[in-house]
């Protein structure tokens, strides 16, 4: 089916951004004297926005008393090296391409906080993503439907032409609370099998199979 607007996840979907993640998290522990974590870590940790990130990485989670100050010094860290590793997936800059082209409204709904969205997609896709939507505190994270639903007010689209792109489970409810079908991709943070686990239903293995 050819849809009019498509909206995607950002970090494991369009953007490979785990190392970077892995090294202000690891930077933001070691500051703070903690254990740092490895990358396979990180990568489970990761889906929910970089909060609930630190807080799985983080000894007692929230409920250590240097959790404020680890989570802070992960963010200011985070900002000054997003850019260090992270760039887009084989293939992604094409596939926006070819459906910005096919003159579809393109979005993006990250958990990541506001500032290295909109950074980091205006950096990498600004000739093709219209929309970049991160974590707010006036808006409600996903899966709620919350950020999908600000998308489309955005692009003026309607969810019933519209398609969800992600690499989580995260992604997949995201896009059932937003009443509108979810791809799942197959390079990102989760597995094959995760994803199934979790009512995938539609699973790509390159960004040209989206278009």
């Amino acid at each position: 089916m050819k849809y009019e607007s498509y909206i995607f996840d950002l970090d494991g979907t369009l953007l490979s951004t785990l190392t970077d993640l892995a090294a202000s998290c690891n930077y933001a522990l070691r500051s703070c004297g903690m254990p740092e974590r490895t990358i396979d870590e990180v990568r489970r940790f990761v889906g929910n926005g970089v909060k609930k990130l630190m807080e799985r990485a983080i000894p007692q989670g929230v409920d250590n008393p240097r959790f404020e100050e680890c989570y802070a010094a992960f963010r200011e860290h985070y900002m000054v090296h997003n850019l260090d590793t992270t760039a887009p997936y084989p293939g992604v800059l094409e596939m926006l391409g070819r459906l910005k082209g096919q003159g579809a409204k393109l979005a993006v709904v990250s958990n990541k906080f506001y500032a290295a969205t909109q950074e980091l997609v205006k950096h990498f896709f600004g000739d093709y993503v219209e929309v970049a939507i991160g974590e707010r505190p006036d808006i409600r994270k996903k899966p709620a439907p919350d950020t999908v639903e600000e998308a489309l007010r955005q692009l003026e689209a309607s969810p019933d032409t519209a398609v969800y792109i992600g690499d989580s489970d995260v992604d997949i409810d995201t896009a059932r609370n937003s009443h509108m079908p979810c791809i799942s991709v197959l390079w990102g943070f989760r597995s094959k099998e995760f994803l199934l686990e979790h009512g995938a239903t539609h699973l790509v293995s390159s960004p040209s199979e989206i278009v």
